[in-house]
């Protein structure tokens, strides 16, 4: 089974989407804490460092509602002009063998926005965003278990692809595979191979 992460793995969310959702939670965290621009963005990411997310260091500091701070936080009306993918994506994943799972720390409505923006869906079996994780998103554990559980998978027998090297470290404990895409080059044990982009994998695979 390959498990796949989306934002930054499947498509480029650094280009153009990833700015605009600092400025969304900057935002928020400004409408809501009294905060400005710098204690903003200083906040926003001490909780992404420490936690994974900012959404699970406001949840366990501030007690904030998850559903209303994905809402705020994740409106891209013109998301389709924002998405950034290489053409070759369908041709890749449709050459790699075996089935696919999509795990994503994103919501739900976001993710179903970038996957018709880019035309991947149809090769995911299932999709999991961050409320399938009851919010507690990679790396914690609490997504993993639910989607081994719900397909019944043995890790040793999964492939977890990912840009997030923290991410990448709780599947290897678990027994995943692990593919890191990133252009760093930089050596970590709990990495079994690095790509530069997902279409590499299927000449790799098949090598």
């Amino acid at each position: 089974m390959w498990i796949f992460d989306l934002d930054n793995t499947l498509h480029d969310a650094a280009a153009g989407i990833f700015p605009s959702m600092h400025e969304q939670i900057n935002a928020y965290l400004k409408r809501h804490f009294g905060v400005d621009d710098a204690g903003a963005d200083a906040m926003r990411r001490r909780f992404w460092l420490r936690y994974g997310t900012t959404l699970k260091g406001l949840m366990r500091h501030h007690g904030t509602d998850p559903r209303h701070f994905l809402r705020e936080t994740h409106r891209f009306p013109q998301l389709a002009d924002m998405v950034v993918h290489e053409n070759a994506l369908r041709h890749a994943l449709a050459r790699l063998g075996g089935r696919k799972l999509l795990f994503s720390n994103a919501p739900r409505h976001y993710v179903e926005q970038v996957l018709r923006a880019i035309g991947v869906g149809r090769f995911f079996d299932a999709v999991y965003s961050i409320e399938d994780a009851r919010y507690l998103g990679k790396p914690a554990l609490q997504g993993f278990h639910v989607l081994l559980r719900n397909h019944d998978l043995d890790p040793h027998r999964c492939a977890f692809v990912d840009d997030a090297l923290d991410n990448l470290r709780t599947a290897h404990r678990l027994g995943m595979s692990t593919v890191w895409v990133s252009r760093d080059r930089r050596r970590a044990p709990f990495v079994d191979l690095r790509v530069r982009s997902v279409i590499e994998l299927p000449r790799l695979v098949f090598r």
